[in-house]
């Protein structure tokens, strides 16, 4: 069975893949040695980057190796990736259906991704690429509602969500409830800020947001406006002021089962 991509991340990701691109935030630079120590990964690795999108987790996975392979379904966020990443081979594939020989890599890696693809098909083919003893890692970077305005926001956005696929809901965990392909080795957790102005960390980040961005122009100026205003109402910032939008980051590591 082959799954077909979600219409908020089909739309949502092509409309909006430019943006992404400049307003995602980055990752705590801690997850460069939870690549080495957990998924013990080093110069010799071959690694995939599943669910890559525009490439933001791929300066990570540099820093440890070269030996690089992008997979995204969506051609315009490759597109993206291919500008800043022109190095990286790049495959233009589903989850469920990997162009790679089987235990050919040593580690696949899904940062910001896992949700949309959250399935046992999926699993199958990443334990069927994955060499014995390989690594399967799941990274999200998620707003740290314990600030106030942050969690006002996060209120606003739940009302819009609908049955898009997200990391809150936990639904993902699911597809590892009846399987023997992984096991859960740890869950780290990394704090971070992204700092710039209400403009560009807050409003233009949430804009990007898959099922926002499948809105009509109108709406999504409308709901533009509401997030400043809410910013606005609880820290006083006008959009170009400058803040920190904080964030924390888990990062799963499964391990493949012989």
């Amino acid at each position: 069975m082959t799954h077909s991509l979600h219409p908020a991340a089909q739309k949502g990701f092509s409309s909006a893949a430019e943006l992404y691109q400049k307003v995602r935030p980055n990752y705590p630079q801690d997850i460069v040695r939870w690549l080495k120590q957990d998924l013990v990964l080093n110069t010799d690795s071959i690694a995939v980057d599943l669910g890559a999108g525009t490439g933001k987790f791929l300066p990570y996975l540099k820093q440890v190796t070269t030996h690089l392979i992008a997979v995204e379904p969506v051609i315009e966020m490759l597109e993206q990736l291919s500008i800043v990443h022109p190095d990286v081979q790049r495959l233009q594939a589903k989850s469920d259906q990997i162009p790679l020989d089987s235990q050919s890599v040593d580690a696949v890696l899904c940062a910001q991704a896992f949700h949309w693809f959250a399935n046992i098909e999926t699993l199958d083919e990443i334990y069927r690429i994955l060499k014995p003893q390989g690594h399967l890692g799941l990274v999200w970077n998620q707003r740290d509602e314990s600030v106030d305005w942050v969690k006002a926001l996060a209120d606003l956005l739940a009302t819009l969500e609908g049955d898009t696929p997200r990391y809150h809901s936990g639904q993902w965990k699911q597809v590892f409830e009846q399987q023997h392909l992984f096991q859960l080795k740890n869950c780290q957790t990394f704090t971070q800020v992204q700092t710039g102005t209400v403009e560009n960390v807050v409003s233009k980040r949430l804009m990007s947001t898959s099922f926002i961005a499948t809105m009509p122009q109108q709406e999504q100026a409308k709901l533009k406006q509401k997030f400043e205003q809410i910013v606005f109402e609880h820290t006083g910032k006008s959009a170009q002021d400058e803040i920190d939008f904080p964030y924390v980051t888990y990062a799963y590591h499964f391990h493949k089962l012989i």
